[in-house]
């Protein structure tokens, strides 16, 4: 897995919707001194443009000139709990990309293959420096296959959707678990099958199953991957 090309590392890390991606990859990166990267929030705030714009996502060419044409920014958190704030042509839609509408949108605006292109361009010369934890479904597979270390981090759906419950109850969203749990499975049928780069295990990638794990357990047990494959 190790090609030690660069002197700060590139670590990629794969999974499903509700895998605690995010707050591990943040723990990963604030324990290494990386840059934390969430380019599922890249897809999340192109898909609130084009909901907001009233766009077909079946129409690709008007979306993906769309894409082309905003101004998409990743920008240190301003407070100890907040390593990443988003940015869309210069409005922060941190807390806007969250809602499950913007979820659903996300998934469908990442199956086009233009739109995937015009991403995975910016999320590349973001990381190409090394020293990055970058999260997301492509990024050991079509992203960054070359990196030096990959995980696919995965988790039951009910555990998935417990967290996801936990996490929106927590900011006000009235909704039902079981409705979440229903939302998670349409998203990984769309994800795991669509035409352009679907989420999948890279065949390098450690496979790390999270359900039962805290944070704190999940983040230790990928740091000291990254550091026992130092030389």
């Amino acid at each position: 897995m190790l090609t030690m090309k660069r002197e700060r590392y590139i670590i990629a890390i794969d999974g499903p919707a509700g895998a605690g991606k995010s707050t591990v990859s943040k723990t990963v990166a604030k324990t290494l001194g990386y840059i934390y990267i969430d380019t599922g929030a890249m897809y999340r705030a192109l898909a609130l443009k084009a909901q907001r714009l009233g766009y077909d996502f079946v129409k690709e060419d008007a979306v993906v000139e769309m894409a082309r044409k905003s101004v998409i920014e990743l920008k240190p958190g301003k407070t100890k709990d907040s390593l990443l704030e988003i940015y869309l042509d210069g409005e922060d839609v941190s807390e806007k990309i969250r809602t499950p509408e913007v979820s659903q949108g996300a998934s469908k605006i990442s199956a086009l293959g233009g739109i995937r292109k015009v991403l995975q361009e910016k999320q590349r010369e973001i990381g190409n420096r090394g020293g990055v934890v970058m999260e997301g479904r492509d990024i050991g597979t079509a992203v960054f296959p070359d990196a030096e270390f990959k995980f696919y981090l995965d988790a039951s759906v009910k555990e998935r959707a417990r967290r996801r419950y936990k996490e929106l109850k927590a900011k006000g969203t009235v909704t039902s678990l079981e409705e979440i749990e229903k939302e998670i499975v349409i998203r990984d049928e769309r994800d795991k099958n669509r035409k352009n780069d679907p989420l999948t295990q890279a065949p390098d990638a450690i496979y790390i199953d999270s359900t039962g794990m805290s944070v704190d357990e999940n983040a230790k047990m990928l740091v000291d991957i990254v550091k026992k494959g130092k030389i």
